[in-house]
């Protein structure tokens, strides 16, 4: 019952000319095209680490300084992500990830001619990040328009394109790098990364039935109507913007939203300086370079794991509800392998991290905008993701320099994955701090308020026993 009013009610706030999600379909080309950005994105971001030690050595910086390009590609991807929901919004999808697309391919071209680290800093780390911006955050949010009872399913294969990419891409990176340099490497990622333009072009927006595009053209004529009449007051038109726009970012008010957005930020810290350290970690134990970036292979394929494996079972029926448990149990598994990392000092210790690290990792990255839409609504997908991408810019833009400072001043790795660690740790932690005072709070209300609601305000102690014996009032929302 719960459930038919909440659909209603998306229904009602669904905006003009969006037809309900299909199901399927084309919506599975739109999962497909999803994939091959989120592999073009976070699979070569995360493949940019495997030039850290390339940089450092061929411009003679610190880790610290070097770490800055890696900070820029990610902060850049999500400091600017609500500007690709807004262009989504605005545009279309398929224009904005083609925009995307062009802009982070030039990028890594014009990069393979870099003369500096500062102008990295720019060529690699700013112009792609933007470009990635563009892109994501459209295609993420294309997906759950066409997708709704099997959502969870629909971002867990689209989301897996990052552990697919990272499988197939570094020791393909590690090659690329050993033939022809980091430059002509940068340059081969470059004509790679254009094929968001292939992804974008696929995009095809949902149309409205016929039937419903008479009512809408009706509806546009008789407001059309409506419109010509003498209007009281000349500010009607910027009233109507801030209401619509007050409507459309309406969810940052929500309570669970805010809380998970702190969480954000937390998580944001945690998971960046994992990926950019772990290749620079295992070479500093003596691992050998292809033995290296065979870890990084190792960690996309387990993410490829955890990304169907936890889609798949959060969509069942009779779990759906435990969403948000599963997703702060992944990342409380993520930050205990972080603290542990430090005592493995060889290749086959450091595997059943990667294995364990990056099955969570990809758990909860598919669990992201699953669990976003549960908070703020389907309606707005495309905005709520830019702000929750938005979240983690700052995060990434200071965690690997901090990472890096760290491993300057103490010589080992140790307190920068601790670091990490407690981060993660953290940001499940809030999550499951606002789950325990609501249920708190809905058994205190059950115990003392449903009586006076169900017998009155001058109900005897034996009416209220028996008030208390009655069904209690089910909870609503994804933190219940």
């Amino acid at each position: 019952m719960a459930g038919t009013k909440v659909e209603k009610l998306e229904e009602g706030r669904r905006p003009p000319g969006v037809t309900a999600p299909p199901e399927g379909g084309w919506g599975w080309m739109i999962v497909a095209s999803c994939f091959l950005a989120t592999i073009c994105i976070r699979a070569v971001t995360r493949c940019v680490s495997m030039f850290f030690v390339e940089f450092q050595l061929h411009f003679e910086k610190d880790y610290s300084t070097t770490s800055w390009i890696n900070s820029l590609i990610d902060a850049t991807t999500m400091l600017c992500a609500p500007l690709g929901g807004f262009l989504g919004d605005r545009l279309s999808c398929r224009a904005t990830v083609i925009l995307g697309g062009l802009l982070s391919s030039s990028g890594l071209v014009l990069s393979s001619f870099a003369s500096s680290l500062e102008y990295l800093y720019i060529s690699l780390g700013i112009l792609p990040g933007l470009g990635f911006a563009l892109s994501y955050t459209p295609a993420i949010a294309m997906v759950g328009r066409y997708f709704s009872e099997r959502k969870a399913l629909a971002y867990g294969i689209a989301m897996s394109g990052s552990g697919i990419g990272t499988l197939i891409l570094a020791p393909a990176v590690q090659l690329l790098i050993e033939y022809y340099s980091w430059r002509g490497a940068l340059l081969i990622l470059g004509g790679f990364v254009s094929n968001l333009c292939v992804c974008g072009a696929l995009m095809r927006p949902l149309e409205p039935r016929r039937s419903e595009g008479k009512k809408l053209n009706k509806a546009a004529a008789d407001m059309d109507a409506k419109i010509a009449e003498p209007l009281v007051s000349t500010n009607t038109s910027s009233r109507g913007f801030c209401l619509e726009s007050r409507e459309e970012f309406g969810f940052l008010v929500i309570p669970d939203f805010l809380i998970l957005s702190v969480s954000l930020l937390f998580l944001a810290y945690g998971c960046s300086a994992p990926v950019v350290y772990l290749i620079p970690y295992a070479l500093s134990m003596g691992v050998e370079p292809q033995q290296a970036a065979f870890l990084m292979s190792i960690f996309g394929v387990s993410g490829i794991v955890g990304n169907i494996t936890f889609g798949w079972i959060t969509d069942r029926q009779c779990l759906k509800k435990y969403r948000m448990l599963s997703y702060m149990m992944a990342i409380g598994m993520d930050g205990l392998c972080c603290m542990f990392i430090h005592l493995l000092h060889s290749f086959p210790l450091l595997v059943p991290f990667s294995v364990l690290y990056g099955y969570f990792d990809g758990a909860y990255v598919a669990l992201i905008p699953v669990v976003t839409s549960d908070v703020a609504g389907s309606t707005y997908l495309t905005s709520a993701l830019g702000v929750v991408f938005f979240l983690h810019g700052i995060p990434y833009l200071i965690s690997p320099p901090i990472g890096g400072w760290l491993v300057d001043r103490t010589g080992n790795y140790k307190a920068t994955f601790f670091l990490s660690g407690a981060c993660f740790m953290f940001s499940s932690a809030v999550l499951g701090a606002a789950m325990l005072v609501r249920r708190c709070r809905t058994c205190y209300f059950d115990m003392y308020y449903m009586p006076l609601m169900c017998f009155g305000h001058k109900t005897s102690s034996s009416d209220s026993t028996r008030a208390k014996l009655s069904e209690p009032v089910p909870l609503k929302g994804p933190m219940a």
